[in-house]
């Protein structure tokens, strides 16, 4: 099955109860959907769910990410395009066979990560925001390892490198891609 965006809401509520994890995969849906519109528009719900169900195991299952998330969705009998898609974003961890292959994927995978550190990067100006958020301000913080150090650096770095983009082209659409999510 291929859930509908509320079904997707529902099944991530079911795992998910902390406030940060639910923005964050609201955040990542919205990426999506923005790329989605570029790139796969027939397909904006599909990239939008991805986006959603990504890290449904996470704030239960931090240790074993991606591995009791498939397992999460296969036992909800979600379809194996968003199986794939979803856990491939968690390529290179350990036991982690989904490898992004699809433009959509490399896509997930390169700005899983980016979020999160774009979100911190933002969190420090004074409107707290990324509608005036600028590519510049981002590097700076990219370059400091300390800052935001639970975001991989490595992982953007490959996500920009899989996708055939430079790493000031990856920050600056995925920059882009926030301003179009709620705050």
């Amino acid at each position: 099955m291929i859930p509908t965006l509320k079904q997707a809401q529902t099944l991530l509520e079911k795992y998910n109860k902390q406030p940060f994890h639910l923005k964050h995969a609201h955040t990542v849906s919205g990426v999506m959907r923005y790329f989605a519109k570029e790139y796969d528009p027939k397909k904006e719900d599909f990239w939008a769910v991805v986006g959603l169900l990504h890290d449904i195991d996470f704030e239960q299952f931090p240790d074993e990410h991606c591995v009791k998330g498939e397992e999460i969705l296969r036992e909800n009998n979600i379809s194996e395009d968003i199986i794939h898609a979803t856990m491939s974003h968690g390529y290179g961890l350990t036991g982690i066979k989904h490898k992004p292959e699809q433009f959509m994927e490399k896509i997930l995978f390169a700005t899983d990560e980016l979020t999160g550190l774009i979100g911190a990067v933002a969190l420090m100006r004074p409107s707290k925001s990324v509608q005036d958020l600028e590519l510049k301000s981002v590097k700076k913080k990219f370059k400091d390892k300390k800052f935001a150090a639970g975001c991989s650096r490595d992982v953007i770095e490959k996500g920009a490198d899989m996708l055939g983009w430079s790493l000031d082209e990856l920050i600056e659409k995925t920059i882009r891609a926030m301003r179009t999510v709620t705050d």
